[in-house]
């Protein structure tokens, strides 16, 4: 598990391999993430949209940008947690993502960044 507090926001990360997929002639390895974000400050807080950094093992960066984490700007009071889980397709069995959130306080409205810690993203059987 890879986990990281900003701002009094901790996010933990685990990774997993899921498998290959045929996609037209190139094979696409799928990798699936689980996150946990905890609201440790004294505030509530909205998640409003997030960035991924995502490097494949042939060092192409790709930069994904969106409101929400799958679909959802969840309300975190303090001491509440929001989990969720989504995917990433790479055309190599080794990769890593890092990224950020943007937050906002709801009591006065102000923005700020979490940090998302880096990952690993790596087919197991491969890497004796």
């Amino acid at each position: 598990m890879f986990a990281e507090i900003t701002n009094d926001i901790q996010v933990s990360v685990i990774s997993e391999f899921h498998t290959i997929e045929k996609v037209t002639s190139l094979d696409q390895y799928i990798f699936h993430y689980h996150i946990q974000i905890e609201n440790q400050g004294n505030f509530t807080v909205q998640l409003l949209s997030r960035k991924w950094i995502i490097i494949d093992a042939h060092g192409t960066q790709r930069i994904v940008e969106g409101m929400g984490v799958v679909g959802e700007q969840p309300i975190l009071e303090p001491g509440d947690s929001h989990r969720y889980s989504s995917s990433c397709l790479l055309p190599s069995p080794f990769g890593k993502m890092s990224g950020s959130y943007t937050f906002e306080r709801r009591i006065d409205g102000e923005q700020f960044n979490v940090r998302i810690p880096e990952f690993r993203l790596e087919v197991p059987y491969l890497l004796s």
